[in-house]
């Protein structure tokens, strides 16, 4: 299992409040932005996998809809997220 509980404390310690602040935007954001390398990679040699394909889109979406979110209502939070997850270039 790619997903750990162990690494699902580290990213919500690393960029929540908390290792228990699984509710904030920034945290929710990291787990998004993890679970969609690790399916980028899987599409790398599994081009075929559709399914898992389908699954990267809908996480690209929800996180893009996180920070929107973000962006509307606090840019200095969002700006922060961005340089520190490295999102845009």
């Amino acid at each position: 299992m790619y997903l750990t509980a162990e690494k699902k404390q580290e990213i919500f310690g690393k960029y929540g409040k908390s290792n228990t602040d699984t509710g904030s935007s920034e945290a929710q954001i990291a787990l998004f932005s993890y679970r969609i390398n690790h399916l980028t990679e899987h599409l790398k040699s599994n081009k075929k996998d559709y399914s898992t394909e389908r699954a990267l889109v809908i996480l690209v979406g929800k996180r893009r809809r996180l920070l929107n979110y973000l962006k509307d209502t606090e840019i200095s939070r969002y700006r922060a997220i961005i340089k520190e997850l490295g999102l845009r270039k």
